[in-house]
């Protein structure tokens, strides 16, 4: 499939699959892309996407970015969900450590340059694994910020070169927690205490009520995404 006949078929696809359930979806892009992997954050979103994932092709590679800065119960809510389903989650570290990112750029640099900082422990990392694959599942959703409004349901991620699918595109967070509570799914134990969109322990805080819920993200700047979307 050359690169014309590819963005038709995510054009039909996307069409097709608007408004069909994310399980479809999924079940269409491992079958069409064998070799494609799951980004996994740890969130709501995420976490029933493994779900699905694992009811329907328990083999696919499912990763996360390792940015050495998460919060614990974000890495508790991994080895949980590592234990209950049996699977192993491909962790992609960045190429500098902490002290090695502080030596070389300063300390804090998540205050100091938060794009830059992104760029190290986040962006650099998912280009180099997203190299490996075909095609990779998000779990965005057009109402979580405007950046991501327009979000289709499978795009051609000209960033990172490879197809893109989003199955929870069209999803509210009712529709997420529905089906967390419905099929009794592990998450972030954050999102009980005013943590409804989870990052690094350096940019992300509570939010309070009436606030927007990704207001707790980079609230001291004016930077809404890490850079991983375009």
């Amino acid at each position: 499939m050359n690169l014309f006949e590819k963005e038709q078929w995510i054009q039909e696809a996307a069409e097709r699959y608007e408004n069909q359930p994310p399980e479809a979806l999924i079940e269409l892009a491992v079958e069409k892309f064998p070799n494609i992997t799951l980004a996994c954050s740890f969130g709501a979103e995420d976490v029933v996407l493994v779900d699905m994932l694992q009811k329907l092709s328990p083999k696919s590679d499912i990763f996360y970015l390792d940015t050495n800065v998460h919060f614990k119960e974000t890495y508790e809510t991994r080895d949980k969900m590592q234990q209950h389903y049996g699977l192993e989650f491909v962790q992609v570290l960045p190429k500098l450590t902490l002290v090695e990112q502080a030596t070389q750029f300063g300390d804090e640099l998540w205050k100091t340059s938060p794009n830059q900082c992104c760029n190290i422990r986040k962006v650099d990392p998912l280009t180099d694994i997203l190299k490996n694959y075909d095609a990779w599942i998000t779990g965005i959703r057009r109402d979580q910020a405007p950046t991501r409004a327009n979000s289709k349901k499978v795009e051609y991620d000209t960033k990172f070169g490879l197809v893109k699918f989003n199955p929870l595109a069209g999803w509210t967070s009712e529709d997420v927690w529905n089906y967390i509570r419905s099929n009794n799914v592990l998450y972030n134990p954050l999102h009980d205490n005013n943590y409804p969109s989870i990052g690094c322990t350096h940019c992300t805080r509570q939010v309070a009520a009436g606030e927007d819920p990704r207001a707790g993200r980079w609230a001291d700047s004016e930077k809404t995404e890490c850079g991983l979307h375009k």
